[in-house]
């Protein structure tokens, strides 16, 4: 029996009221409205949430206070443990690559019960006391209240899609109050490609968005910071470019970190995946306390581990922090960061980078102001304070080019956050060396990663760049990543057993020597021809093999495939021409043909 369709008057009159694109554009402006409010109610449920806590708990004697502090996020990320397996499975992290994943996978479509949960689970999460940040989950929120709104108005599932930019846009605009760097991320991050057709309705959500931010949390920006606003072009300002080199290898170790770790606790950790976030949740306590400590912080500047920590910040910025603090909070913060991340902890990745960058900025800025005291030779610059706000602001903006992979949202959102456009010229070189380090190590940028790493492969993704030619995509997004791999050390019929065994029997396979490296390539009717070899090592050594890059083209990849006769070809980092990233072959490309045409 076929399923009746609801009864939508509202949505029925306003198909006969107004077309298609007026319509969209009305969806717009309440998609706006709607995900300004929840993005304010987010906002102060963590701000209420937290600061009620360590309230409460600077009141207790010393044994409580610890007991408080370790026991508030280890319960955050048990209920978020357990509202992630069996509830809301797609919660856990920063919520972006799940918008990514329903945009491309899904036809746009994010259910509006998974934007409830996170809501509630992130503002436990980070309200007491875990170290991520709230724009991703409000960027997921956001986005399924967009998807909802569009799946009660459209019939069109183009329409439906493009709903989701528009939502995340607006989250980004109102956790922020950046309406300018929320459009550039929305292109940069998501869509990839820039298009005058997505920029009407964005501009109208993150409009109205920001208006709603505004007026009910102030004008001010996210940062209170006082930075002076008349800097002038000075060698001093060369600092960015080494600024720039410790975000990117910093940056780089942060993604890496995440990414292995978050690999353990999926497949190696001991503990039930709905118990890692508590686990998590009490590392995270335990490093806050251990960083409360060791600094001997006063005022509203000890919990800066905890939670947000933007007071640390604005401090930083205003050159009341030390040496040992900066440090102690820059290694204090990335631990508890990765390890409440990688655990399945329900939390964002913004705050926490502009967090590192800024620590980072403080150490460099102090450094240098140290080093113009030791003698008259070093050129006249100006007050340590000064020069000290400017280096961490070029750090926060080196570490989120490092780090999310967006340079033009990386210059926009550190101008919105702290209302200071003085110190463009640096920021420049500093993001553009962080960014171009950051993507030489590791191709794959955090959120792409992230999704791989969960089995979502981006050859799914058939509207990855829009209508652009298939052929000038790159081959990361049609590659295979699940790849069956021999090893150089085994037998040919060692191999051939254990292929017939787990039913994998394909034209050819990579073949890896004993550190994971790649060796070589064997196809499968030179394995069967191989039985009177000891080892495939025998059998592939000092061939030459073709290999190519994530970002090599597709067109490019086919040419020199069939120039060699080939049907398939490893893709390996560019940094580490042995490390195998994945597996592309004739059939991917031609699949990807047939889903464009």
């Amino acid at each position: 029996m076929s399923k009746k369709p609801r009864n939508k008057p509202l949505a029925d009159w306003l198909r006969r009221r107004f077309d298609d694109g007026q319509r969209f554009l009305v969806l717009c402006l309440f998609a706006g409205l709607f995900c300004g409010l929840s993005a304010v109610a987010f906002h102060l449920a963590i701000h209420h949430l937290f600061h009620g806590l360590w309230g409460m708990a600077e009141t207790m004697d010393p044994l409580a206070f610890h007991a408080v502090m370790l026991a508030a996020p280890t319960f955050a990320g048990l209920v978020v443990g357990l509202v992630v397996r069996y509830r809301a499975p797609d919660c856990a992290g920063s919520g972006i690559p799940q918008v990514k994943a329903a945009y491309y996978n899904k036809g746009g479509k994010i259910s509006g019960t998974s934007g409830i949960w996170r809501f509630l689970i992130g503002s436990l999460y980070v309200g007491l006391g875990n170290a991520l940040g709230r724009e991703g989950p409000t960027v997921h929120l956001c986005a399924a209240i967009s998807s909802r709104i569009g799946r009660w108005a459209f019939r069109n599932p183009a329409r439906v899609q493009s709903m989701l930019p528009v939502g995340m846009a607006a989250g980004i605009a109102a956790a922020f109050n950046a309406p300018l760097s929320a459009l550039t991320f929305v292109f940069e991050e998501l869509l990839d490609d820039f298009s005058m057709k997505a920029l009407g309705g964005m501009i109208i959500s993150v409009v109205v968005a920001a208006a709603v931010s505004r007026t009910l949390l102030g004008e001010d920006p996210v940062l209170g910071a006082k930075i002076a606003a008349d800097y002038t072009t000075s060698a001093w300002m060369l600092i960015a470019l080494p600024l720039g080199l410790l975000a990117g290898l910093i940056g780089h170790g942060f993604v890496i970190s995440v990414l292995r770790l978050r690999k353990w606790f999926r497949g190696s950790c001991p503990l039930p995946s709905w118990l890692a976030p508590a686990a998590g949740g009490l590392s995270c306590g335990i490093l806050g306390l251990a960083a409360f400590h060791l600094t001997g912080m006063f005022g509203d500047q000890r919990h800066s581990v905890f939670s947000i920590g933007y007071d640390s910040l604005e401090a930083a910025f205003s050159n009341h922090l030390s040496v040992k603090i900066l440090a102690v909070l820059l290694v204090a913060k990335f631990a508890a960061v990765v390890i409440n991340y990688a655990s399945g902890g329900s939390g964002g990745l913004f705050s926490p980078t502009l967090f590192f960058g800024g620590m980072l900025g403080g150490l460099v800025g102090v450094g240098f102001a140290d080093l113009q005291h030791l003698g008259e030779w070093i050129p006249a610059f100006p007050s340590d304070d000064k020069v000290i706000g400017g280096c961490v602001l070029l750090g926060m903006g080196a570490m989120f080019a490092a780090v999310v992979r967006c340079p033009f949202t990386s210059l926009i959102i550190i101008f919105e956050m702290t209302g200071n456009y003085s110190l463009i010229l640096p920021l420049m070189a500093g993001n553009i060396i962080a960014w171009q380090i950051a993507r030489r190590l590791q191709p794959v940028s955090i959120y792409n990663a992230l999704l791989l790493q969960d089995g979502v492969s981006l050859r799914r993704m058939s509207a990855y760049r829009g209508a652009r030619d298939y052929r000038n995509l790159p081959v990361q997004t049609i590659m295979t990543h699940e790849i069956v791999a021999l090893q150089a050390g085994e037998s040919p019929q060692e191999a051939l057993r254990r292929l017939a065994h787990n039913d994998q029997s394909f034209h050819a396979y990579p073949v890896l020597d004993g550190s994971g490296h790649l060796a070589g390539i064997i196809t499968h009717y030179e394995l069967v021809a191989a039985k009177s070899k000891e080892t495939i090592l025998e059998v592939v050594e000092g061939r030459e093999l073709i290999r190519v890059a994530p970002e090599t083209s597709i067109h490019e990849a086919a040419r020199r495939m069939i120039a060699r006769d080939l049907q398939q070809v490893p893709v390996v980092s560019p940094a580490e021409p042995a490390k195998l990233l994945g597996w592309l072959t004739l059939n991917d490309i031609a699949r990807q043909q047939n889903t464009v045409e």
